[in-house]
């Protein structure tokens, strides 16, 4: 997600609430997650990965 932080302003919005605080995970390269428990109980992820695009393009190179 490119604005991970209004995605989850977003999902708090919509009756969404916190499970897990926006925090950057592993050794700083710009790992972060979050997540949202909906009305219904279920738990959403959402994450920004700036080396997803990298990884992708090189499996899909193979």
């Amino acid at each position: 997600m490119d604005d991970l932080e209004a995605t989850v302003e977003r999902l708090l919005s919509m009756g969404a609430k916190e499970h897990r605080a926006i925090r950057e995970q592993g050794d700083g390269s710009g790992f972060v997650t979050a997540s949202v428990v909906d009305p219904w109980g279920n738990v959403l992820g959402a994450m920004r990965n700036p080396h997803y695009l990298a990884v992708l393009d090189e499996l899909s190179a193979r």
